[in-house]
């Protein structure tokens, strides 16, 4: 058993160098701009470099010497490391938008309606291009939402992960994860140079429920903003992003997978004719409802993690961050940031112990938004203050050791992914521009 703690003990330091390696060299490329023509351009960001910087790791381990090998047991490792230090990011997020509340409460219904184009764009994008293609009933699984951890969960429990509908949805979250950040970096980065939205409905647009990919749409439209406007592009994604994870799992549940299913029902007879059918047959209705009784609940992955190992993913992705901070933010880390970063820290170990306590009913990143929001709303006593030393982190600094952690555990779904086609990524990433687009618009008609 010593043994076993020991080897574990050492995989987690070398996922911590390995991370903490491609977060330096990504930070240290810096932003990119890439010109399309005119006056258009999308600026590829360090998150972007960490994650290629990463997954290019993790596929090449065969051909790596040992030490510096990324093996399937690290990858592994770096998916669960990801889950925790998610936490402080969303922190980092709730203590911009507590000081911004007012603002965000006058933009009204553009916030509440704009949640129906994030959950029903996905569908009206993505389902029929997948019909069109031959894909069948993997669409359901792969358009009823973007397809995060709790959609996981959605479909495995009433589907089974063996079934289409779990292999529709597995694809767009492997499609999320490995080509996600860099699709909506590009796509929003895009739409936003065409200046034909308001910088508010495109930042609520980008706010799509997954943190990595709502920093990497963020930032690609803050980064074609003055500085002013850019800080209300971070408050509002970060605002729509809490909005859209707080109520995700039941209204995908409960409105856009009916909703999703029966409009399979009506499209597939008049679009599926079209396409060649891409998909393995379906299993009958009984043997898939026997997978799914059968099929055992994992686990959430942080649940895996010991509070001492938690502690330490927050403390080493929160002194990573420190890297971009100084690197391409050039804030010098002095005991201003320091302090500022303990503020953090000590906002995510309350918020979680806040989840904890309350027996996980509600979900962890509720609990450290609400403690992070209170700390910075107006009114607060040393609300000024301690606006003014967290806000010396940039929020896009935390997310590049978040992107290194999904790049450097991708190899590991490379196999299964490759099963699915090519069909499943242009319907995942239809899907993706969908939740982006529809949300967009809808924002942008009720703030005009």
């Amino acid at each position: 058993m010593p043994r076993a703690s020991s080897g574990l003990a050492a995989d987690t330091i070398k996922v911590f160098a390995c991370t903490a390696l491609c977060v330096l060299v990504a930070e240290t490329i810096g932003n990119v701009s890439v010109p399309l023509g005119g006056s258009y351009k999308v600026v590829l960001l360090p998150l972007l470099w960490a994650l290629l910087l990463g997954a290019v790791w993790g596929l090449a381990a065969n051909r790596l010497p040992a030490p510096v090998r990324i093996a399937k047991r690290h990858q592994t490792l770096a998916a669960l490391l990801l889950q925790p230090a998610l936490m402080l990011f969303i922190g980092k997020l709730g203590l911009m938008v507590g000081g911004n509340l007012p603002k965000i409460f006058d933009a009204g219904w553009a916030l509440v309606f704009q949640e129906f184009g994030h959950f029903f764009g996905t569908m009206i994008f993505g389902l029929p291009v997948a019909l069109l293609l031959g894909i069948k009933r993997e669409a359901i699984g792969a358009t009823f939402s973007v397809g995060r951890e709790p959609s996981l969960a959605i479909i495995g429990e009433k589907y089974g992960m063996d079934s289409p509908e779990g292999r529709g949805v597995l694809a767009e979250y492997m499609t999320g994860t490995i080509f996600g950040a860099i699709f909506i970096s590009i796509f929003a980065g895009f739409i936003a140079g065409l200046g034909l939205f308001d910088p508010r409905a495109l930042a609520m647009g980008a706010g799509v429920g997954s943190g990595s990919l709502m920093a990497a749409a963020s930032g690609a439209i803050a980064a074609l903003q003055t500085p002013e406007i850019a800080k209300d592009v971070v408050t509002f994604a970060a605002a729509s992003n809490l909005v859209t994870t707080t109520i995700g799992t039941y209204f995908t549940l409960f409105l856009s997978l009916p909703f999703t299913v029966w409009a399979y029902g009506v499209l597939e007879p008049i679009l599926g004719r079209f396409g060649r059918a891409a998909s393995p047959a379906a299993e009958p209705a009984a043997a898939a409802a026997k997978t799914a009784a059968a099929a055992p609940q994992e686990a959430a992955p942080a649940a895996k993690l010991s509070p001492a190992t938690i502690l330490t993913v927050w403390i080493i992705a929160g002194l990573m961050a420190l890297i971009g901070n100084t690197i391409t933010y050039k804030i010098i880390p002095d005991a201003a940031v320091f302090a500022g970063l303990a503020i953090l820290l000590g906002t995510v170990i309350v918020g979680y112990g806040a989840y904890v306590a309350t027996r996980k009913v509600v979900p962890a990143v509720v609990w450290v938004s609400l403690v992070a929001m209170a700390l910075t709303y107006p009114g607060t006593p040393y609300a000024a203050e301690i606006t003014a030393l967290t806000g010396k982190l940039n929020f896009m600094a935390l997310a590049t050791p978040l992107l290194a952690f999904a790049g450097l555990s991708i190899a590991k779904d490379v196999p299964a992914f490759r099963k699915l086609g090519w069909r499943i990524v242009v319907v995942s990433l239809m899907a993706n521009a969908g939740t982006f687009l529809g949300a967009t618009l809808i924002a942008q008609f009720f703030m005009h």
